[in-house]
């Protein structure tokens, strides 16, 4: 699947998750809201790789690390579309330039 396709389909759960919310008598998620939302995920990712380092005890630990990485990756997707940035040419850039600064040193 391509990125956009990832990311078409990000922002179409987003939307479904704003529909709920109206259903439900709340509020769609801001995008400060969405942000946080992902921090919280960076931290039970952190948590996943400290288990799988041994660190931690977790059940089902390569399952669970696969999943939050995806749960972060829908953060970035959406994140992504409601700041209007083009994350596959910003994406391309960044690693045109982290190259030329290894390539540098």
């Amino acid at each position: 699947m391509e990125l956009s396709q990832l990311s078409a389909r990000a922002l179409q759960i987003n939307q479904a998750y704003a529909a709920h919310a109206r259903q439900t008598g709340g509020r769609p998620w801001t995008r400060e809201e969405i942000m946080q939302g992902f921090v919280g995920d960076v931290g039970d990712l952190m948590k996943l790789v400290m288990a799988k380092a041994g660190v931690r005890p977790v059940g089902d630990v390569d399952r669970k690390l696969a999943h939050e990485l995806s749960d972060c990756l829908w953060s970035v997707l959406v994140l992504a579309k409601l700041y209007d940035v083009d994350l596959e040419k910003e994406s391309l850039t960044t690693m045109t330039e982290l190259e030329a600064k290894l390539a540098g040193t």
